[in-house]
């Protein structure tokens, strides 16, 4: 997958956790698509190196789909518990 297929990867599994999980999350487009893009690089990495199921290069693979979602799921509750409490 070429870099623009894991930008709109990771904003599509952003969303979808967002959608998950709703709240209040600062960073608008550019944090969802932040949040999905090393959402599914830790998912990637989680697959490959612990559930021994190698990630596809294809866009339309249900694994990729599944760890990115999986990883930025991940990454968004890390987030929300670092930095959800503060004050406005």
């Amino acid at each position: 997958m070429g870099i623009i297929s894991w930008i709109i990867l990771g904003l599509l599994a952003g969303a979808i956790a967002k959608i998950i999980l709703p709240g209040r999350d600062p960073g608008g487009l550019i944090g969802t698509i932040l949040i999905g893009v090393a959402g599914a690089f830790i998912g990637g990495w989680i697959s490959s190196h612990f559930l021994d199921r190698p990630i596809a290069n294809e866009f339309f693979d249900a694994a990729t789909w599944v760890s990115a979602i999986g990883g930025s799921l991940v990454l968004l509750v890390a987030y929300r518990l670092l930095f959800g409490h503060s004050r406005r």
